[in-house]
């Protein structure tokens, strides 16, 4: 049970890192979890793929490589929406047919994926992490490997095996949000989220029973169920007792939020589909890295030498004291540069973090979090694992085996929306 790379979470970091990484020959294993990919995308009802496109009136797609090959096979399954706006720009889709696009696509690289393992430690080795333990319904299991990519959200593959981590960052860590899905709205009825927050108004006027008011209203291609993310709580993902209450809380409100729904025209048979499954966590554990991306490096436009990803969206931040929301735009609503400095860490040499793992400070961390950035920064990884694991990282080396696999290194090889 040794493999060249061993990817520990199964979300659009974690595909875009373990199809990367068998794509350039590495044997690769993927756990996950639970018993499908997709990580929020599926688990949470982001239904939304954000950072793939500039802001600004002409929005550009700045995600391509295994990102563009899932946009491709969602496309062709009618199982993905026109870029849509909502402050930023972004692009519904249909959970149930990415769970088949991810599974496919894994097949097709020749990655082995294992479902319902929890990773529960790893060893480390002079300063390496060599080995990874499980436990699944069949008892515990350890893999060992070369290269790790630790994709879990949390950090847990990072924080187990030793290397350094933080929880969010000191001036804040940002909000949780359990997405709800609604059905039974009425064909051609058009639910605007200034509508749906006087609904809520209306009926929860002193706010009490409920926490957010404001969302983006998203139409599910395919069933045209309504999903908004509304539903918070303050929580720590690390204490279960914090989680557990949350997930409680966040769905007694979900029925509140409901009765809320049902007030609006088109929408007085709505249903509630799902919760979640799981409250959707925005920010945890960040590994460590050699360098620490920041909203700074963002305002400047930074141009870096080891630059592996190019990102889009804002500063999307949702606040635990007041649940409001805030969202700062990237220089003219266009493009940065990723640094490959920020995924890799800065105390063992073998372990590389994506998605929301990525370092970054407060706005910057909360801007490169997002699903279409972290299959972006999901692809470097796997890549720069793959090399690890043969003993050849070098950030010149995974640009060029990005480039191979058609990744997006500069504003200029981004394509019109």
């Amino acid at each position: 049970m040794t493999y060249d790379v061993i990817v520990a979470g199964g979300g659009c970091a974690g595909v875009a890192a373990a199809v990367a990484s068998a794509r350039t020959g590495a044997k690769t294993l993927l756990i996950e979890r639970n018993g499908c990919l997709g990580g929020a995308a599926t688990m949470r009802n982001v239904a939304t793929f954000c950072g793939l496109y500039t802001l600004g009136e002409e929005p550009r797609r700045v995600v391509n490589g295994v990102g563009g090959d899932i946009l491709d096979r969602l496309r062709n399954m009618g199982a993905l929406s026109p870029p849509q706006r909502f402050r930023g720009v972004f692009a519904p889709f249909d959970p149930e047919a990415l769970k088949l696009v991810l599974d496919e696509l894994c097949a097709d690289a020749g990655v082995e994926v294992l479902f319902n393992l929890q990773i529960t430690g790893a060893e480390r080795e002079n300063g390496r992490i060599c080995s990874v333990a499980t436990a699944g319904h069949g008892g515990a299991q350890t893999f060992a490997a070369n290269a790790f990519v630790d994709c879990t959200g949390d950090g847990d593959l990072a924080a187990f095996g030793g290397a350094a981590t933080r929880y969010g960052n000191p001036d804040g860590v940002n909000l949780g949000t359990l997405g709800t899905r609604f059905g039974g709205i009425a064909p051609g009825t058009e639910v605007l989220a200034a509508d749906y927050a006087q609904a809520v108004h209306s009926l929860y006027p002193n706010g009490t029973d409920v926490t957010k008011d404001k969302s983006v209203m998203i139409r599910v291609p395919i069933s045209g169920d309504l999903i908004a993310f509304v539903a918070s709580a303050a929580y720590d993902p690390r204490d279960a007792v914090s989680q557990s209450r949350a997930e409680a809380n966040g769905r007694a409100q979900a029925w509140r939020y409901l009765a809320a729904l049902r007030t609006l025209p088109g929408c007085e048979n709505a249903y509630l589909v799902s919760t979640g499954p799981e409250f959707g966590t925005r920010e945890s554990r960040h590994i460590e890295a050699q360098r620490s991306f920041t909203w700074a490096d963002i305002e400047a436009r930074r141009h870096f030498d080891d630059c592996i990803a190019i990102g889009a969206w804002g500063a999307e931040w949702h606040d635990r004291e007041t649940y409001k929301s805030s969202f700062d735009y990237p220089p003219e609503r266009g493009s940065y540069q990723i640094p490959l400095s920020c995924l890799a860490s800065r105390d063992t040499p073998n372990l590389f973090g994506a998605g929301r793992l990525a370092d970054g400070d407060r706005r910057a961390g909360a801007a490169i979090r997002v699903m279409g950035t972290s299959l972006a920064t999901g692809q470097a990884a796997g890549c720069a694992a793959a090399l690890a694991a043969e003993n050849r990282f070098d950030a010149r080396a995974t640009q060029d085996l990005l480039r191979a696999q058609g990744a997006f290194l500069t504003a200029e090889e981004t394509v019109a929306a």
